[in-house]
């Protein structure tokens, strides 16, 4: 499926930079456990030069082949084609873990394992293993240009062929990916949409190498254009061949919508990960760098023995470890969920199961944005002026959350939250809910 390399001239990090790791990573995690020590292992890896890598601002390429080596890429995969066979519950542990390291690679990890498994909630059955297989096999990287914020990509049809034109503004990973989730809307037919996965490597698809903001920067979140780009019928996901219609059996019941939240769980978990790996930073920053305060009338020989110190690292921790919980509990209720009304049973979700699960969520989001942002800004205050150096690297923890955090304005959810408290009303799905 895969089509001939289009020459990239930007500069990118060396693929074989991590090549010891084929040997080393050659034999999969066989359990959870075994999975989050894998994803430590590569989280550590990244963690010992990520500010440098960071600066550099190359198109990741290495730090994605070290993923792939890693087996974290299909972790979710089915056993019977190679992968994983773990729940999302894992999965997003794994991207945390990894964001801890490296926040960039934590949400390359994340959307990756999201547009992995598109065709499991938007297309039929038989699209759903014909992908696992294929994407699982291979070992293949995703991107996908599926902002909706922009103007949707325009699809004209034939008998055979469904042929997508537009642009993204936004476009993450695509520039290092194997395969790309396209989304758009037939031509003259706006309410009907299309999800398709189609090769990177073609002509028709082209990347304009802007992505040169404050945070998660080997995102390759940058624009793209889409020029003729065709995918047969058969790969129209969750639409019948037959008829050109969507299949109502999979894209008109609530199990559709679940793509949403669990996406958004995904900027969770690697929002609550950079958070974790600043505080660690910065702990270990001020055991070995920091000096006490010489005028503060009660002077101490170590900065670790300053009372402010201690009290707002304690402050930080409570508040991270009482976030993880609450993301460790959204993660659980993802699990209920695919767990009950996957595979067969899809029609049994209702409006108010997936309001329900929507909301955890949506608690999750906030209380990772709000304490992420408080921790990545304030460590500054416990590691001292000499931290803010450039070679340190400290900003990058808040720069990426500030970054992803204006993704989609978390006052919204407050709104979505209150209205389920006060009202007992349920959100109804959106492209962001």
């Amino acid at each position: 499926m895969v089509s001939q390399p289009v020459p990239d001239i930007h500069p990118s990090s060396n693929p074989t930079t991590y090549q010891e790791y084929v040997t080393k990573f050659a034999t999969l995690p066989t359990d959870w456990s075994g999975w989050l020590q894998r994803a430590r292992e590569v989280s550590d890896i990244l963690a010992v030069d990520a500010a440098a890598r960071e600066k550099a601002n190359k198109s990741p390429r290495a730090e994605v082949t070290l993923l792939k080596h890693s087996g974290l890429t299909k972790i979710l995969g089915p056993k019977k084609y190679g992968g994983g066979e773990q729940p999302w519950s894992i999965a997003y542990k794994a991207i945390r873990i990894v964001a801890q390291g490296d926040g960039s690679i934590g949400m390359l990890l994340g959307y990756h394992l999201l547009w992995s498994t598109t065709a499991n909630v938007v297309g039929s059955q038989e699209q759903a293993d014909r992908f696992a297989k294929l994407i699982t096999e291979n070992n293949y990287f995703l991107g996908g240009a599926v902002n909706p914020r922009d103007s949707d990509l325009v699809i004209t049809t034939t008998d055979s062929h469904i042929t997508f034109n537009g642009a993204k503004h936004f476009n993450t990973g695509g520039v290092v990916s194997e395969l790309t989730v396209l989304e758009g809307a037939i031509e003259g037919r706006p309410e009907e949409h299309i999800f398709a996965i189609v090769p990177t490597q073609q002509k028709g698809i082209s990347f304009a190498h802007n992505w040169d903001n404050v945070g998660l920067r080997l995102t390759e979140s940058g624009s793209v254009k889409i020029e003729n780009v065709s995918a047969p019928w058969e790969d129209a996901l969750g639409w019948d061949v037959g008829t050109k219609k969507p299949d109502p059996n999979v894209l008109g019941i609530q199990f559709g919508s679940l793509f949403l939240p669990t996406i958004q769980l995904v900027f969770v978990n690697f929002y609550l990960g950079i958070a974790q790996g600043a505080l660690d930073f910065a702990a270990k920053y001020t055991k070995g760098n920091t000096r006490p305060w010489p005028y503060g009338g009660d002077n101490k020989e170590s900065s670790t023995d300053e009372f402010y110190i201690l009290s707002t690292y304690g402050n930080f921790f409570a508040h991270l470890r009482a976030a993880e919980t609450l993301v460790d509990r959204a993660g659980e209720e993802t699990d209920k969920v695919y767990a009950k009304y996957g595979g067969e049973n899809r029609a049994g979700l209702t409006a108010r199961e997936r309001g329900e699960f929507a909301e955890w969520v949506a608690s999750a989001k906030v209380v990772t944005t709000d304490t992420g942002l408080r921790v990545t800004s304030g460590i500054f205050e416990l590691t001292g002026s000499r931290s803010t150096h450039s070679k340190v690297g400290l900003d990058r923890f808040w720069r990426d959350i500030r970054i992803h955090s204006l993704h989609d304005p978390v006052a919204y959810k407050n709104r979505e939250l209150g209205r389920y408290l006060l009202l007992d009303e349920i959100p109804e799905p959106t492209w962001y809910t």
